[in-house]
């Protein structure tokens, strides 16, 4: 992978926004996967993420935040809370794994529903370790409410 998508810490990460998702046995289940526009009507929603851990970094704790953030770049704020989730992963080195292998974790965010205004974009945005990049961003539209 080009240095230039590489976070400070050399972590990588996949986002996918989908209807429901699950880590079992360390592995990933996503259904529904790949929303890009939801609603009008208010839905159940998870975020989906696959962090690459370089082998280096194994073993140290990493804090994480997802935020919801409206088009305009501004937090959302629901029930007069902003929609905010916050965590800690740690990747260990498994026995018998090859030096250098990259260390994967699974993490899946499940959302209750709730409502947003219809006819404009909203992002999930992540920060690890007080990082945030364009590429840990997932972005979504929601449909306006039918005319009637």
């Amino acid at each position: 992978m080009d240095n230039e998508f590489l976070s400070r810490s050399g972590l990588t990460v996949d986002m996918l926004l989908c209807d429901a998702a699950q880590v079992a046995g360390g592995k990933l289940f996503v259904l529904g996967g790949g929303l890009a526009s939801i609603g009008p009507k208010p839905q159940p929603l998870a975020i989906a993420l696959q962090i690459t851990v370089p082998w280096d970094r194994a073993n140290i704790a990493h804090d994480w935040q997802i935020e919801l953030i409206d088009e305009d770049g501004q937090p959302v704020v629901v029930n007069e809370k902003p929609v905010l989730m916050r965590g800690r992963f740690e990747a260990g080195r498994p026995a018998g794994l090859q030096p250098g292998s990259p260390l994967g974790v699974s993490l899946a965010i499940n959302l209750s529903p709730f409502r947003l205004s219809g006819g404009r974009s909203y992002a999930f945005s992540l920060m690890i370790n007080d990082e945030s990049r364009p590429d840990w961003r997932v972005r979504f539209f929601v449909k306006p409410a039918p005319a009637g």
